[in-house]
């Protein structure tokens, strides 16, 4: 997979006019590379990430050198959900890196419990942090729920699947729970608290100033 990437001039609160246009804002950093400042284009960006995740490398062609790179630290408008930042960071092939890798269920389908409303799934990590070559990091940690066939049945992280000759799974306990089935219960509930239009706007310009004060001081960090 392949990004391309441009320099950029906008940095901090400037950046929001490139988000109108289709462009988010980025920064790569890593091994053997001076941190910089740079642009995507958004859609691209988004079909990599969708395919790729924080885990795959990609090529990122900037000017005339194409760089080995992973996607971390991306950032959304806690509003519209929409991509408004990432960071782009280079490893060092030779040397193992630490990523959190997500967590992909499959099999509730075939669950009779789940399937009947005898109980109901409860993921309890979605990510697992791991230690690894660049090249050998796993795309996700697939866990099959069919088999769990009683309430309080569960996977652990000492029963995931990976190639544990090339893969150490670091800052998780053995015998923690990833997911378990567990009894549904009926809960009231919440009265919704009726917000005023006034309030709603308020609420809205002060989630983006900060936002965009945050991301201001993060590319400032990493310049």
């Amino acid at each position: 997979m392949e990004l391309t990437g441009q320099k950029r001039e906008k940095t901090g609160k400037q950046t929001k006019s490139l988000r109108k246009t289709g462009i988010i804002p980025a920064v790569v950093y890593g091994n053997d590379i001076t941190p910089s400042s740079i642009q995507l284009n958004l859609n691209e960006f988004i079909k990599v990430y969708g395919e790729i995740g924080e885990t795959g490398l990609i090529d990122l062609k900037l000017e005339k050198e194409t760089h080995k790179i992973l996607i971390n630290d991306v950032q959304y408008d806690p509003i519209s959900g929409r991509i408004i930042h990432t960071g782009l960071y280079k490893p060092n092939l030779k040397e193992k890196t630490e990523v959190e890798v997500p967590v992909e269920i499959i099999g509730e389908a075939k669950n009779p419990l789940l399937k009947s409303g005898g109980a109901i799934l409860l993921t309890l990590l979605n990510e697992v942090r791991v230690s690894a070559l660049p090249t050998d990091l796993p795309d996700a940690f697939v866990v099959d729920v069919s088999g769990l066939l009683e309430p309080g049945a569960g996977i652990t992280v000492a029963e995931l699947k990976y190639d544990k000759g090339k893969v150490e799974i670091v800052d998780s306990d053995p015998e923690e729970l990833v997911v378990k089935l567990d009894v549904p219960t009926m809960e009231e509930p919440e009265e919704e608290v009726p917000v005023t239009e006034e309030e709603a706007i308020a609420q809205m310009e002060a989630t983006e100033e900060k936002e965009e004060d945050e991301e201001e001081a993060s590319e400032k960090a990493q310049e």
